[in-house]
């Protein structure tokens, strides 16, 4: 029996004066009651309880060990009821962690709008492009991007990232639009290296779940989006970008999209935490916020306020 349960047990024997019915509220049999008091008495080397055939009543030593024993109950109940209140109330600090470009245009009017509706939880966001070990640096939550790897960590399905290819008008006019995936290797292609780091690029076919890996080369390789999207603004070449970091330029026409019957396949986005066991309430509340500002086609819409 765990010293825990040994002073649980203690106090209840006191305060029945009794063996048999301490045992019974904890759920175990009076013999090992009677040699879990014993054990104790061993370990302390001192009598605790003078027994009698009327039942038991504590020595002056044990009635000593009974106070203290009973001050340190209250402070496991104490700690205990600290421990589920903070688990499930939605307040505290939330560090989250996500990549640079989505964690700017996207994630950020959510945080705020998440803080708005909950006043009580202060967020530390950090931006990095990186693998984050969640454990190793103290994260409760991070975003993360395509297929997940088997781990030991909770995962929840946000949502999809889609995929385009896009150019700058003025470069489809210099060199021509592209109309099969044959035509690539005419063009200059802009290359998100965190992403396409062979120089090849995954291309839908049309009306199947099919996709087909396509060489291409070009002036700029850049693991930054934003990068690759200026660089396709300013006429340098095809890029692959996400819709949620091309949806503006391709709004006010900086950009216009090509090929759109050989769609990139599409991310999932998965909020991932340390463990898939007593999930905070402030994690999961968090992952409903953006479960329901990430539905059905969201990369089309202005971001929130």
């Amino acid at each position: 029996m765990d010293r825990i349960t040994s002073v649980q047990l203690y106090i209840r024997v006191v305060e029945t004066g009794s063996f048999s019915r301490a045992a019974v509220e904890l759920g175990i049999t009076q013999p090992t009651a009677t040699k879990a008091v014993a054990a104790m008495e061993l370990r302390l080397g001192a009598r605790l309880l003078h027994r009698s055939s009327r039942g038991v009543t504590p020595t002056e030593v044990g009635t000593i060990y009974y106070d203290k024993c009973k001050r340190i109950a209250h402070e496991i109940d104490e700690a205990d009821n600290l421990a589920t209140l903070l688990q499930s109330r939605v307040g505290g600090q939330l560090r989250v962690s996500t990549s640079v470009a989505f964690g700017r245009r996207v994630l950020v009017p959510r945080v705020l709008r998440y803080m708005a509706l909950h006043p009580g939880v202060s967020i530390d966001l950090s931006f990095d492009d990186r693998y984050v070990d969640l454990i190793e640096q103290g994260v409760d939550l991070a975003i993360r991007m395509g297929r997940l790897a088997d781990s030991s960590l909770g995962a929840r399905y946000l949502g999809d990232n889609p995929w385009v290819m896009v150019a700058a008008p003025d470069y489809l006019a210099r060199r021509g639009r592209p109309q099969t995936l044959s035509d690539l290797a005419q063009h200059d292609c802009l290359v998100y290296s965190s992403v396409q780091g062979d120089d090849r690029w995954s291309l839908g076919a049309p009306g199947t779940a099919a996709t087909q890996s396509v060489p291409v080369r070009g002036p700029l390789r850049s693991n930054n989006l934003s990068a690759v999207l200026a660089a396709a603004r300013g006429g340098l070449g095809l890029a692959m970008l996400p819709w949620y970091v091309a949806r503006e330029s391709l709004d006010n026409g900086r950009v216009v999209a090509v090929l759109g019957d050989h769609a990139p396949p599409s991310q999932e986005i998965h909020a991932v935490f340390p463990s898939p066991k007593l999930v905070p309430s402030k994690v999961t509340s968090f992952i409903v916020h953006l479960q329901a500002s990430l539905q059905g086609r969201w990369w089309e819409t202005p971001d929130p306020t």
